[in-house]
């Protein structure tokens, strides 16, 4: 049985780096990642997170700037194995003149017709309509808030598209 995948972006849903800087979320925690020359990044991920993803019914797949280093600095603290992930090399923050989302294209492609989640805190309504005129099968292009990460009612409305579309293809 074909199941949908899961579109994951790491800043924003996964590491909610709007919240207030001086108070970490309850039941997160804090790594430090130096992925370029300069100051580390500090990243907040929930140790439970993985766990919950895993559970939903969707093939997963990092939709992110990270890329690979998702698999290598995210995955692990909240339990996810090495993922797919989709590459934006030579896309990465390109604006377009229509205002879809410089991820919004190449997500499109990776999907091939599969049903498909996305959660990130970039989606606008041009993102929802390039994805409605150009991919046949089902997508839920879900908004997380940058300040709060994943809630409870996010894992329920992607629980819910599992659900619905596991054996569409």
């Amino acid at each position: 049985m074909s199941r949908p995948l899961l579109f994951l972006d790491v800043d924003g849903p996964l590491n909610p780096y709007a919240a207030q800087p001086e108070r970490r979320p309850e039941g997160y925690t804090t790594i430090r990642v130096t992925l370029t020359l300069g100051r580390p990044l500090r990243v907040w991920l929930h140790p439970d997170h993985g766990r919950a993803l895993l559970a939903l019914g969707y093939d997963l797949c990092w939709a992110t700037t990270w890329m690979d280093a998702a698999n290598r600095w995210i995955a692990p603290v909240i339990g996810l194995p090495d993922l797919p992930y989709v590459d934006f090399t030579g896309a990465l923050f390109a604006e377009r003149p229509d205002g879809v989302h410089w991820k919004t294209e190449r997500i499109v492609a990776y999907a091939e017709g599969r049903p498909f989640a996305w959660v990130d805190d970039e989606q606008s309504p041009a993102d929802d309509a390039y994805v409605a005129a150009r991919h046949p099968g089902s997508a839920l292009l879900h908004h997380v808030s940058p300040r709060l990460g994943l809630r409870e009612g996010d894992f329920t409305a992607l629980a819910e598209f599992a659900a619905a579309h596991t054996a569409e293809r």
